[in-house]
């Protein structure tokens, strides 16, 4: 028992300093208004009668919608969010992620989970871009990771979560059907370097430039960032301390005489001298002599 306990801790000690205390950075379920800024209120809006958030999107037109400002640094990160897409026209794209302040997928620093209507059809996408501007990406389709290719269908709501792992440099994207919570793709993408100074969550279309007129519909719901924030070693505190009492010695006002114990005599008691031991003895002896004869005599 003694040596399953120390693995059990030993196993449990780097868990505990990897993970660290996770904080929420940002949430809304929309059910009041979320205060994101649009450059496109007409089809980027709050409905407060859906308690969810509304989008628009079409290529060439550099419309976005974005949340309030988020106070994150670097470290891991935890994305997630709700959607339902009602419209995706052949060539559009509806992207929804973390970014700095110039929100172009094409800019770092990012991490942008996509819908499309490709040429491979209704796909997922995971997109991410570095402050040195090194891209990478991976799709649901069969030629761009190491599996069949998985759809998504329009009129059904999926709960989408991006991880980052800062330690590992990956990201991970895994999207499920909202209503039964089975899982519909999964995959990762390995970034080479750090994510730092992103601010806000955003949806929009900077830095694409297709085809005008095509449009994503749909609605955005239960939007929720955390971060993996390290434990802050405590400094312990100095408890005050009290300082002992001091004795002054005072001079004997009086001599004590020693008293003399005598010691008790004691008394040994003494054997037998030899000389007396030897002359009983030889009484004894001539006596017995003495008995015998006479016995002879008889």
């Amino acid at each position: 028992m003694i040596m399953l306990t120390a693995a059990l801790i030993i196993l449990m000690c780097p868990i505990h300093a990897d993970t660290g205390t996770q904080a929420v950075l940002y949430q809304s379920t929309f059910a009041t208004d979320p205060h994101w800024t649009t450059n496109n209120p007409s089809t980027d809006y709050w409905d407060p009668s859906a308690e969810q958030y509304h989008f628009g999107i079409q290529p060439s037109t550099g419309n976005y919608a974005y949340s309030p400002p988020i106070n994150y640094v670097n470290g891991s990160f935890t994305l997630e969010y709700d959607i339902h897409l009602t419209e995706m026209d052949p060539g559009a794209t509806l992207r929804l992620g973390f970014t700095g302040t110039d929100m172009d997928f094409n800019k770092g620093p990012n991490v942008i989970t996509a819908f499309t209507n490709s040429k491979y059809g209704l796909i997922m996408v995971l997109h991410s871009v570095t402050e040195s501007a090194i891209q990478e990406e991976v799709t649901s389709d069969m030629s761009s990771y190491p599996g069949p290719t998985v759809t998504y269908a329009l009129n059904t709501t999926y709960h989408v979560k991006v991880d980052y792992n800062a330690d590992t440099d990956v990201v991970t994207e895994t999207v499920t059907n909202k209503e039964t919570g089975g899982q519909v793709w999964s995959y990762f993408i390995t970034i080479p370097g750090s994510l730092k100074n992103m601010n806000r969550i955003y949806i929009g279309n900077v830095g694409d430039y297709g085809t005008m007129g095509l449009f994503a519909f749909g609605w955005v719901d239960n939007v929720r960032l955390m971060a993996a924030i390290p434990a802050t070693p405590t400094t312990p505190t100095s408890q005050p301390t009290t300082p002992l009492p001091t004795y002054t010695p005072h001079p004997a006002t009086k001599t004590t005489t020693p008293v003399v114990f005598m010691p008790i005599p004691t008394t040994t008691k003494k054997s037998p001298s030899s000389g007396l031991v030897a002359i009983a003895a030889l009484g004894i002896i001539g006596a017995c002599a003495v008995a015998r004869m006479m016995n002879k005599k008889k």
